[in-house]
């Protein structure tokens, strides 16, 4: 499974996910009970979405997509968007990737590169974070295979940086406070 990638750590247990639609018994829960032989399948028009909402901003580093070609077919998309941003209403496409009958794990990296406006400034300095920052992600299926009218995504993966204990001596090995002393105040109540 991919819940953990070392310096990554999986992140979308911590969003509300919505779909714009589905067949019953083919939803979110499908989506995300890392059983890749399940799926979402969507139901009405193109574009399908699959949103993804955090309570607080977030740093994303990838997703991850399970498609299988080989057991959907005309189901599978052939090209996906990934918008992000606050809201509905101020998303903004953050990049766009043509699948050719994928099977297996798509990576998408994202980074704070891609929703800015600075790219085509040769002086521009990239961010020491290269995360993306963002309340809401968006991953809206656009075409696929086949000319298939809807979708099958079989599982979705966020992926933000790993948190580490800083300044205090509080991580593993930081020479910190373990005393009982140190330890009753350790946390808030």
């Amino acid at each position: 499974l991919l819940e953990d990638k070392g310096e990554k750590r999986e992140i979308g247990g911590e969003a509300v996910w919505t779909l714009s639609t589905a067949k019953p018994g083919n939803g979110v829960e499908q989506l995300r009970d890392n059983n890749t032989e399940t799926y979402w399948q969507s139901d009405g028009p193109q574009p399908h979405l699959v949103n993804i909402q955090f309570h607080k901003k977030v740093s994303i580093q990838e997703i991850c997509i399970y498609c299988d070609f080989k057991h959907d077919e005309s189901y599978t998309p052939s090209k996906i968007s990934i918008r992000a941003g606050t809201h509905f209403h101020d998303l903004q496409e953050v990049k766009e990737v043509t699948l050719e009958e994928p099977t297996g794990w798509l990576s998408v990296p994202l980074s704070r590169r891609d929703l800015s406006h600075d790219n085509a400034d040769p002086d521009h300095v990239p961010d020491q974070q290269p995360s993306l920052r963002a309340f809401m992600v968006q991953v809206a299926v656009l075409a696929n295979h086949e000319n298939g009218r809807d979708s099958h995504i079989r599982q979705v993966k966020v992926f933000g940086p790993r948190q580490q204990a800083s300044g205090l001596g509080l991580a593993e090995g930081g020479g910190g406070f373990e005393s009982i002393d140190f330890s009753m105040f350790s946390t808030i109540r």
